[in-house]
């Protein structure tokens, strides 16, 4: 058996909670998308930062790699499990240390996800911004680097994570932060943690940024007749400072999807999904003149509503655009593929990736918080047709390749993982191998999630 005296010494750190069942192995070895299971040895299901600590120093002492996990909603193959070894499942660390209302900060375990947080927040008046989509791990939204729907407002998660307890490689516990507005001591290993992929240690609390909610908030929708039009109101709205949190493009294929699977009527057209942040005031000025704004570029049907119920049906939809996309094929699995670029050359690198799609063998929807530059392709294949999956592959690298060349980055929210690992040396050059040597001065053994982000050993 693999890794066999790492595991008998974990059996009798934590007992049952120790699992090898297939079931578990085969679920913590799997990811959202495309790429095969890659199965853990064992999962280890954590409560404590001494077991963390405990854990890991077994691992170092028999080469045992060490895969953090929090709720498997990555998308680029981060928690596989590529040398075996122990995935430590963070779920039951899911503790709300302490909320201060005055700092506007919150101290979480990293099991806690950000739906948890955002109610055990409610009565304060206080919210934690940052929305992938899915209901995330707090721990596991830093550990990616994770942004979304609200980024263009509130900034992503380096924005807003001020503190992290980390277990290194060796077993040592540091605390990266402290709880000041700013520091100017020293180099900022917070930042150099978050977006880290578990390659560098494993969380065992952070203390995040919290946002005051806004007095008002309005949401609504515009469809417009081509997409380029779409994405320059985007561009201008972000230009006159208008109080966006959040800007959204879906494109026909998602709209008629949408239709299909939550049983809304939108017609067969390009869209803006957006909602404003403000005063009661700047809210409804900022929507008049983005109602303006997309009037003169064609805009068509604009709805706005200030209902709480609107607004969050609205959100749920676009939240399950990824299912919603994968329900339009029956069968299909998907390649989810993001990039960024400046906000300048947004309109060019959507219009490309567009007809690249349109001229390709395979379907491919068109969405993203464009907002802050950012965009998705969910490029639909069959899982038994061979072709479909190097189409799907061709795609998304020329999308990296056009990201890069245009000064943007081979990815803006998913993270590296193991599917955007090729295009790291390209983006990076010279920072690349640094990257690398960080890495092996913390990792020696290459023990913290193996096989991703930097230049293996």
């Amino acid at each position: 058996m693999p890794h066999a005296a790492a595991i008998k010494e974990l059996e009798e750190l934590l007992g049952n909670r120790l699992s090898r069942s297939p079931s578990d192995l085969d679920l913590h070895g799997r990811s959202e998308t495309y790429f095969p299971v890659a199965a853990p040895d064992a999962v280890a299901y954590v409560h404590t930062r001494e077991e963390v600590i405990a854990l890991v120093k077994i691992c170092a002492a028999y080469d045992c790699p060490v895969i953090g996990w929090g709720t498997g909603t990555s998308l680029e193959g981060h928690t596989a499990a590529l040398r075996g070894g122990v995935c430590v499942d963070f779920s039951q660390m899911n503790a709300v240390l302490q909320i201060n209302e005055d700092d506007m900060t919150v101290t979480v375990e990293p099991g806690v996800t950000r739906q948890a947080l955002n109610d055990e927040l409610r009565a304060t008046g206080l919210f934690f911004s940052v929305d992938p989509g899915a209901n995330a791990s707090l721990g596991g939204m830093a550990a990616t680097g994770a942004s979304g729907t609200t980024t263009v407002k509130y900034g992503n998660m380096r924005s807003n994570v001020l503190s992290l307890g980390v277990v290194l490689a060796d077993g040592r516990f540091i605390e990266t932060g402290n709880y000041a507005p700013k520091t100017s001591a020293g180099y900022d290993l917070t930042s150099l943690f978050v977006g880290s992929e578990g390659t560098l240690g494993l969380f065992t609390h952070l203390t995040l940024r919290l946002h005051p909610q806004p007095e008002a908030i309005s949401a609504g929708i515009v469809a417009f007749a081509d997409m380029g039009n779409a994405v320059k109101a985007v561009t201008q709205t972000i230009q006159m400072g208008l109080p966006m949190a959040r800007i959204e493009f879906v494109d026909a294929a998602t709209a008629k999807a949408f239709n299909d699977y939550a049983d809304a009527t939108m017609p067969q057209m390009p869209h803006l999904l957006f909602e404003l942040h403000g005063s009661q005031d700047a809210v409804a000025q900022g929507a008049t003149f983005f109602e303006e704004i997309c009037s003169d570029l064609g805009g068509q049907d604009y709805k706005w509503s200030s209902k709480t119920e609107e607004r969050s049906a609205l959100w749920a939809m676009r939240h399950n655009a990824y299912y919603a996309v994968l329900a339009s094929k029956p069968g299909a699995r998907a390649l989810v593929t993001d990039i960024c670029v400046p906000i300048s050359k947004l309109g060019e690198a959507v219009g490309e990736t567009a007809k690249d799609i349109e001229d390709s063998r395979i379907d491919g929807p068109i969405l993203g918080h464009v907002g802050d530059g950012n965009f998705h392709a969910i490029l639909l294949i069959d899982p038994e047709v061979p072709a479909d999956m190097e189409e799907a592959l061709r795609l998304s690298d020329r999308m990296v390749e056009r990201a890069l060349a245009f000064g943007g980055t081979c990815t803006g929210e998913h993270g590296v993982g193991i599917g955007k690992l090729k295009f790291m040396e390209k983006e990076h050059g010279l920072g690349w191998h640094v990257m690398g040597e960080i890495k092996k001065s913390l990792d020696p053994m290459n023990l913290m999630n193996p096989g991703k982000l930097v230049r293996q050993n």
